[in-house]
This record gives C-alpha cells, sequence and structure tokens, in this order.
C-alpha cells in the first residue's frame, strides 16, 4: 500500500497516563551491580498517585479525540466512545468518504456489539495483527503526550486530564503526517524484526 492509503487511515488506541510520570522515560546513570540501590529505583507514591486511561484517535492532518475513560473500560463504553467521536473526527481532519478506521483486536474492539455498528455505521475497518503495538504509529503519539504533560507537573487527576487535552491538541499536523508517511518503513523493519522490540 502507498502513502496515499495510509493518509486515510483513522489510527487508534488506549492509554494509561501516571499522575507522578511513572510512564515518562527516565533514565538512571549507575555502576553495574547498583540496579536495585534505593537511588537508583523510583519511588511508588502511596497517597494522591493515581492515572487516567484515554482514547484517543489520530490521521496523517492531525489529532483527533481525546477521550477519557472512566474506570475499567467494557465493550459498551467503546461503543459509546466510537459512536461520539469516530465519524467527528474523521470529519474532522478532512478524511473524505474513504476512509478506513485502525483498532487493535482486544476482545471489547472485536466484540459483536461493536462489530454490528460499525458494519452499520458503514465504517471499514483495517484488517490487524494481533498484539502488534509496534506497528501502531499512535505509540509515538503518546511518548510525546506523556513528556509533555509530565513536563507540566500536574499536581492532580483533574490537571492531568486538562493537561493531556492541551498538549494532545498542540500537536502539529506536520508531525502527524511525517509519521504516517512513515509507516511503510515502520512495516518493513517489523517484519524484518520479525517480533523482536523495534525502534519503534
Amino acid at each position: 500500500k502507498d502513502k496515499t492509503f495510509w493518509r486515510k487511515v483513522l489510527w487508534s488506541d488506549e492509554t494509561k497516563i501516571e499522575l507522578f510520570g511513572h510512564n515518562a522515560q527516565q533514565y538512571v546513570w549507575r555502576r553495574k551491580g547498583e540496579a536495585f540501590n534505593p537511588k537508583n529505583t523510583m519511588p511508588t507514591v502511596k497517597h494522591g498517585g493515581g492515572n487516567i486511561m484515554l482514547w484517543g484517535c489520530f490521521a496523517a492532518n492531525g489529532t483527533g479525540a481525546l477521550q477519557r475513560v472512566n474506570g475499567i473500560m467494557k465493550k459498551e463504553d467503546y461503543l459509546h466512545i466510537l459512536q461520539h467521536n469516530l465519524k467527528s473526527s474523521a470529519r474532522r481532519l478532512g478524511l473524505g468518504r474513504s476512509w478506513v478506521f485502525q483498532q487493535d483486536n482486544d476482545p471489547k474492539h472485536t466484540s459483536k456489539v461493536v462489530k454490528e455498528w460499525l458494519n452499520q455505521a458503514r465504517i471499514r475497518v483495517l484488517e490487524w495483527p494481533s498484539q502488534s503495538p509496534d506497528l501502531n504509529p499512535i505509540e509515538n503519539m503518546w511518548t510525546v503526550l506523556k513528556k509533555q504533560v509530565h513536563v507540566r507537573k500536574p499536581s492532580n487527576l483533574t490537571e492531568l486530564h486538562q493537561f493531556c487535552q492541551e498538549e494532545w491538541s498542540k500537536i502539529q499536523p506536520e508531525a502527524c503526517q511525517k509519521l504516517v508517511d512513515g509507516y511503510q518503513k515502520r512495516l518493513i523493519e517489523v517484519k524484518m524484526a520479525k517480533g523482536h522490540v523495534t525502534k519503534y
């Protein structure tokens, strides 16, 4: 498939964002054998920590909706998110009529109720191999989002959600397009790595 096809894809996924930035990458210089020295391990927060779960989507033209998920997401919650965000995001991003929706094979995503709605709504779904996070360019978007939010040091979950929304909307369309246009290369690298970790 060529760039024109990938530019018509609306990519989606969920991610968890920690209040105190445990999923912002942290690097510690240490001597051999000191991996578990207390100064080299991250403290856990017993009180006042927590996280939020988000569902988001994007395309080559920019970011789409970013929706907070309350509690553990069930198939009904996922369906509700799609019903309220999918077509509006595709419209806002100017994907035209022949756009394709990408989701992974999480059981919630492939449940009967979701499949039926996608069929009725005439939304084409991209075939997706199971357990392939390396293939989804939205993973790069989550990394960018987490770093930007972490820098702003949110002090509670409400602020964390607010900063996520603000930083998501600040991601430039050029960055999205670059990511999507490099997708063919990504596919080849993942195929060559045959399941080993790639630089993505």
